[in-house]
This record gives structure tokens, sequence and C-alpha cells, in this order.
């Protein structure tokens, strides 16, 4: 095959209009005139400006609209809006035969069915780019590759055409990508400022990597929390890729990475070794090859994690495709200074380019082989699954009907056959009922995600991790599970919907609302914004419902009829509403009198106030987290919430809110004035939420009067060579593993709960002792805590003695202070509830 690249010596290049496109980006090669260049629509060079998403999506109908060889087709909508779209580019005749492409693809992916003859299927290639915004080369490669594929004359092109099917994702996260493109374009200087310190090289608060909620989109393809992964995923599993691209950047000094990824250390435990030992070297001779030939510098077999099932480079490998990241220096803008010279944006744009092609020419290559591999991928998988000796996993919370029909459908998202749990039974010490617990079988084609999704893994090649060191969706669900050596499988669940209840006909003199489901929150919140009084009941008790004699636990919440501004009926219309919304059943009892426990008018029961609440965003805090309770907050119980900057604090009056919640960040550069007020609002009845290391600052301001834990450290080696630095300090780090923690079911923070157990995710390296008062630290961890994930030996011991959460009360108000992560990434359902407790119960912890 003739060669793409030729003659460009320089590794670092100065880009200006007056350079043309071609010549730079394909030299050498000729295109079709009938296919407008980027630059031709745009009207403006690829790497003079950041290109607009929805310009880059009209580039793309344009393709679709002058060409029978491309097809546009939008999976989903962003939060923002804005089209997620997959241009697919194949010759006529197979985008004339694409349905059956597809269906042939699946048909190959599905061992229950013959295997296809392979040696005339296209193969499927999906480039993927952009899923952080502010990694904004990519997106222009992507119009770039697009055009080439579309229009180029080359022998290669042709062959790609003729013998692949192309899907090209320009923009994974399109709103972030706006954010980052507006900042760098509206702060660009004529000439560009390559200094680093420019303000066009450093944006604001939050910057452009995340999606809307700001969240790491290229975390999200496991937990599937947001709309474009759902997306992504469903289009995803329409086709079953054989190639899957993953093009980032990284610092500006670097220079490009490409797979293998660090040999063992940094590798899934579910992919079948062919896939780190032969597929990627195989494909790696060709990046090399194209890097040699514009000489540009690059690395393999480092640092980078291919562990973390929910990467865009990962999830393709435990579906029998091959995952590829690709990271470029960053020019952060459209020139920056860097140890080499100056790096341009055009520059970066290239490197990925080059790789686009060279990603197609070795996929073109190896067809035949990745398509048996596909196949042997998920026959091994059946396999495997067939000789487990748990024949699958049951599980289901009794207590919970819609956290566990969320997990149900949150499998099959992911393609695991789940069914019905036909008779009671008992596994791993745990009771599940007929009708209320589901089975997963191992002797599937999705064996390896069934796993990902039930196993705890405790053991690693390496100690230090790019990112979360476990991922066990069960786990993060909160739910009951446990492997079964001889599950009875009833129907197969073909479609999940959330509980439905008919509404109590008889007259009432209060309603209940058991706090267990997940969505109760929710329902109280409607309730209060519906103007209905609700009271909280702080004690297990037993009524006579129109089901018979109930049991009801702590923090049930209660309508009494006699307290309401409106009529009775009006109450009656508005809570049918609204728990047919929330997916709640409603008791109605005819007394105030109940069988057991207190009764309906003691002082153990009280008003649940409407909370107001107040978040810290903004320089200096944790942007993650902040937007996994907005996130929260919206997506799950639709409770509007202020968010405030960080800067802003002291013109607020605290007085204004409730609950004030302060996520992980740095808190010191507030004035004496604004923690003065702080001081006073909570001492006068204010609530603080407080993540982490929150603590410490809250501690020397006298808000709260906590300790680190104190332990006795093991000695550290007198001198290490210098190149274990990273290694041996990195082990010291919780970079995310999930424990068992036990809760006091008496406490407010544990109401809706049933189980004196629960994993909870730990992403923090502090440890806090318990508190002083008996009453106040109501989570702790077990005896034995560590379900999976990496910790060393000494940070296991300090959690064993440590707090999970601590309550603290000042004055008349309090700090309730969480030292996990109760809204990971958004999928840990099953610790969400200790959070939306503090919400609406936080006056009554301490």
């Amino acid at each position: 095959m003739k060669k793409i690249y030729t003659g460009l010596i320089l590794f670092i290049l100065s880009f200006h209009s007056t350079f043309s496109q071609t010549d730079y980006f394909f030299p050498g090669d000729s295109f079709d005139p009938q296919i407008p260049s980027p630059e031709e629509f745009l009207g403006y060079p690829i790497g003079e400006w950041h290109t607009r998403y929805d310009l880059i999506v009209k580039y793309f109908e344009k393709l679709d609209a002058v060409s029978d060889q491309a097809s546009l087709k939008t999976i989903g909508y962003t939060h923002e809006h804005r089209p997620k779209i997959i241009l697919t580019i194949a010759s006529s005749k197979n985008m004339a035969n694409l349905e059956e492409i597809r269906l042939k693809q699946l048909q190959l992916a599905d061992p229950s069915q013959q295997k296809p003859d392979v040696s005339t299927m296209p193969v499927i290639i999906h480039l993927g780019y952009g899923v952080h915004g502010n990694e904004p080369s990519s997106a222009e490669a992507a119009m770039l590759s697009a055009y080439w594929l579309l229009a180029s004359q080359s022998d290669l092109a042709k062959r790609v055409r003729e013998g692949a099917v192309v899907h090209f994702d320009p923009t994974v996260n399109p709103d972030g990508r706006d954010r980052h493109s507006l900042w760098a374009d509206s702060n660009k200087g004529f000439p560009p400022v390559a200094d680093p310190l420019d303000r066009e090289h450093n944006e604001a608060w939050p910057g452009g990597r995340t999606n809307h909620y700001w969240f790491d989109l290229n975390r999200d393809w496991l937990p599937l929390a947001h709309p474009e992964s759902q997306a992504k995923i469903e289009w995803y599993h329409q086709w079953y890729p054989n190639v899957t691209t993953d093009f980032h950047e990284m610092g500006t000094n670097s220079t490009y990475f490409f797979e293998p990824t660090k040999p063992y250390g940094s590798e899934n435990p579910v992919v079948p070794r062919k896939n780190y030992d032969d597929i990627n070297p195989r494909f790696a001779k060709y990046f090399s090859k194209y890097m040699d030939e514009i000489q540009s510098l690059y690395w393999t077999k480092e640092v980078f994690d291919n562990s973390y099932p929910g990467y865009g480079s990962t999830y393709p490998d435990i579906h029998g495709g091959l995952g590829l990241v690709f990271e470029t220096a960053s020019s952060r803008g459209h020139v920056q200074d860097s140890q080499r010279g100056e790096i341009t944006f055009a520059f970066t744009i290239r490197n990925h380019v080059v790789n686009s092609l060279a990603t197609m020419e070795a996929s073109m290559d190896n067809r035949e082989y990745m398509h048996d591999f596909l196949r042997e991928f998920f026959e091994s998988a059946v396999s495997e699954g067939s000789k487990d000796p748990a024949k699958g996993y049951v599980f289901g919370d009794e207590f919970d009907e819609s956290r566990s029909k969320l997990f149900v459908k949150f499998l099959k998202d992911h393609q695991i056959k789940v069914y019905e749990n036909s008779s009671d039974i008992q596994a791993g010490g745990v009771s599940f009922k007929k009708g209320k617990s589901w089975i997963v079988p191992t002797n599937q084609a999705q064996y390896r995600m069934v796993r990902t999704m039930f196993e705890y893994e405790k053991e690693f090649a390496d100690s230090v991790f790019y990112d979360a060191s476990a991922w066990t969706m069960a786990g993060a669900f909160g739910m009951p599970f446990a492997a079964s050596g001889s599950a009875k499988l009833g129907d197969e669940v073909t479609e999940t919907t959330l509980p439905s209840f008919e509404f109590p006909t008889e007259k009432a003199y209060a309603y209940l609302i058991d706090w267990s489901d997940y969505y109760a929150p929710k329902m109280l919140f409607e309730m209060q914004k519906a103007g209905i009084h609700v009271e909280v009941v702080n004690r297990p008790f037993t009524a006579s419902t129109q089901d018979g004699e109930t049991e009801f636990g702590a923090g049930t919440l209660m309508v009494p009829l006699g307290f309401q501004k409106m009529s009775n009926q009006e109450v009656q219309d508005k809570l049918k509403e609204i728990a047919s919304k929330t997916h709640q059943k409603v008791f109605a009892v005819q007394t105030g009198v109940n069988v057991s426990g207190i009764d309906l008018g003691s002082n153990l029961v009280g008003e649940v106030k409407q909370p107001k609440i107040l978040m810290v965003v903004g320089p200096g805090v944790n942007s993650y987290e902040a937007g996994e309770i907005w996130h929260l907050m919206d997506m799950q119980i639709g409770m509007p919430i202020t968010k405030i900057n960080s800067d802003m604090l002291g013109r607020v009056n605290l007085f204004d809110y409730s609950t004030l919640i302060l996520p992980t960040g740095n808190y010191s550069s507030q004035s004496e004035s604004f923690t003065n007020h702080l001081k006073d609002w909570v001492n006068r009845g204010g609530t603080v939420i407080s993540m982490k290391s929150n603590i410490l600052w809250l501690n020397r301001i006298g808000i709260t009067k906590e300790s680190e834990l104190e332990f006795e450290e093991a000695p550290e080696p007198s001198e290490l060579p210098f190149e274990v630095r990273r290694d041996y300090e990195g082990a010291k780090e919780v970079g995310g593993s999930i424990y068992m923690a036990k809760l006091d079911l008496t406490h407010p923070i544990a109401y809706g709960y049933h189980r004196e157990t629960m994993p909870v995710y730990r992403n923090s390296s502090l440890f806090m002792a318990p508190s002083k008062n008996k009453y106040l630290t109501p989570i702790r961890y077990t005896e034995n805590p560590h379900l999976g994930g990496y910790i060393n030996d000494q940070n296991l011991e300090k959690l064993k003695q440590s707090a999970s959460v601590i309550i603290s009360p000042s004055g008349r108000g309090r700090v309730i202070n969480f030292f996990d992560s109760p809204n990971f990434r958004g999928a840990w359902f099953g610790t969400n509830k200790l959070f939306f407790n503090a919400i609406f119960f936080g006056n009554m912890m301490d």
C-alpha cells in the first residue's frame, strides 16, 4: 500500500491559514471535489478556531446530503438538548444493505445462532471522539477523518469504504465541548497568545471537561447516569463494533500515547488475555508506523488505566471488540508553549487524524481476525459461565421495589438476561422471596458483564489506580444478593416498569407512606410543594390499614387530614396524583390509635419542614461531587437547590435557608465575617451537610470539634529508589473502593433502611475518629469491612476504627459529616437515601 504521509519532517509546526489543509493533514492525497472539506464548509481552516458543536452537526448533515455513502442518525439528546449523532460511512452497496449487515453482526455476537460466513462481512469500526469537552482536538479530527474517508481517492480510503462500515461519533460530550469552545474562542488573541498563563489556557470553574451536571462521561459507560451514555450504549448494542476508539488530550508537555496500556497493572479482570497480549500489539504497529511517518513522538505501556469497565476504551473490551485510548499533548487553546516549543491546535488535531486513519487500516487488515475474535469472545463467555460454580446470582430488596426494579432495568440496559425468581429461596445466608427477587444466570453470553456487576475484586497486580478500583454495581445499588448453585429460573424479564398501586378509596383519618422505597423522598417533596402538611413518625409502629395490620418503620410519613389548609377531597386528589407520579403506595388509617407502638399523635411524631437548600459551588470546590449532588436533587427528587459560587458566600444571608451543603473543597479563604455568620446560623438551628475533608476546616473555625483518628503508623523505610516513588506513595491512597458499614437503624440518618449493614463507597484517605458522643456516630465500618477494590493493610486497619458518618451538634444546629461518597457518579442508589435523610430529617439528627 502506498504511504499516505510523506515528507513531513517537523515535529512541531506553527499552523497558519496560509497552509493548505490537505497538505498538512493529508499530504499527497487527492479528493473528490463534490465533497466539501471542513475548511470549505466552515469558512476557516481546521485548527484556527474551536468549532461549535452545532456547526460540526451541520457539516455532518452536509456530508449526508451530498453522498449516498454517508448517513446521519440522531441517537439521543444531551441534558442541554443538543443532538447526539452518528455519521455512518460505507460504500453505496453496503449502505443499501446496512440493516442486513447490522443483523449479521448481531448474529455473529450471539453464540446461540449459527456463525455467519465472516469472509464477506465488512468490519464494523466505531470512531468515538471528544468525551471530555476541553480536549477539543478530537472533534476537529472527526470532521477531517470523515471527510477523508468519504472524499479521498487513495487506495486505502477506497478499500475502507468497500470493506468496512465506519461510524463516527464526533463528540461524546456536546455540552462540555461548547462550554470549552466558547471559552477558547472568546479569549483568543490576534495573534494567539502561547503563554500558558494566558486566560485562554485557563478555563473558569468547572471547565469544559464534564457534561451539564459536571460528570465525567468517560466514567459513565457503566453507570449510565446520563442521556448521552444511555443513548450511546443502546446504539452500541445494536452494532457490537469490532473496534472502538476513544480520543483524548493530556498535558501540554506530554507527547502522544496509544495502547497497549501498562501490562497486567491496569487490566480488567474479565477481559481475555488475547485482547492484551495479541490484539493490542497487533494494532499498535500501525499507530507507531503512522506516527513515525510524521515524526511525532509517542509512548506506550505506561500509566493509563484499562481496568474500570465504564471507560469508552474498556467497555468494548468486555463486549468482544477492541477498545483503544489515544492521548495527545494539548494546546488547551489555539497555541501554547511547551518544553519542545509551541504546540498548536492544528498539531494536536493532526496526531488524532493520523491515528484515526491508522485504526481504519489496522481494522481492515485484521477484518476476519476481529470477526472471529468477536464470536470467540462470546462463545468462551458462555463456556466459562456454564462452568461457574455459581449457576446464577439472586438479588432483590423486598422493602424497596423501585430500587430493585431500577437495578433490573439497569442490567437489561447492558443486555444481561434477568429472570423472575419463581420460589422463596435461601442463598448466602439471605432470604429471597418469590415476586420480590430476580435471578441472573451465569450461563449466558454476557457472563463477563454479569461478573462485572456482582463480583467483588480484592487482588490486584498493581497498587496504584488512575481511577476507581471497585465497581460492583450490585453493591452500588445496595442490592441484597448472593451466588446460588441451584437457582430455578422463572420467566425472563422482557420489560421493566416501576410499581403502581391502587389508591385507598375509604374515608381516612390520616394517610401513611412507608419511607423504605427509593422514591419516597420524591413523594415527600411533591406533597410539600403541593401545600400538604406532612409529619414523620420517629418510631416503628403497627397500624390497621386497608391491607390489615401493617408494620411501619421509623421515618414513615403521615398526612393528618385534620391539619390541612385544603379540604379532605383536595388532599385526597393531590395525594392520588402524586402517588401515581412517584410510584408510591399510600395507606389509609381510620384512627390515630395504632395496633402497637406509638400512636399518631405522639410527641415522637412531628412536622417535616420543607427544606430550602443552598449548595456551594465554584472555585476551590470539587465539581464532580457538587455535580453529583445537583444531579441527585434534580433527577431523583425534582427539588431545585440554590447553587452559589464560593466567592459570593460573603453576600448571602444564611437565615433564608434551612440547609447548607458543602461539597469537598478549600474554604480557607472565606472571610472572618462569613465564618462568624455561619457559626451564628448553625448555633441558631441551621444544618450543614459536609463532605469529607471539610470537617478539618469546620474544626478550625470552631463549629465542630471532631478528631482525626490517632493511629500508630508503621515505620517508613529510611531510603528507597527514586524510581519507585510514585508507586510507593500512590499505594497509600484510597482511590475508590467498597466497604461494609454498620448502621444504627434507630437514627434518622438510617430511616428507610431495614438491614444493619450496607456497602459504601470510599475515595478518601481521611480517617476520622468516632464522635465522643456515643449516640452520634450512626454509621461505622464492620470488623472486616473490605468488600472490593484496593486498600493497603495499614489504611484498612485505620478504616476499621474510623467513622463513616458523624453528627456534630453546634448550639441548636448541627453538622452532618459524610466521609464516604453516598452519591458517587450518580450510581450509588443504595446510599442515596442517607443523603435524602440528611436533607429532610437533618434537624432531628442530634
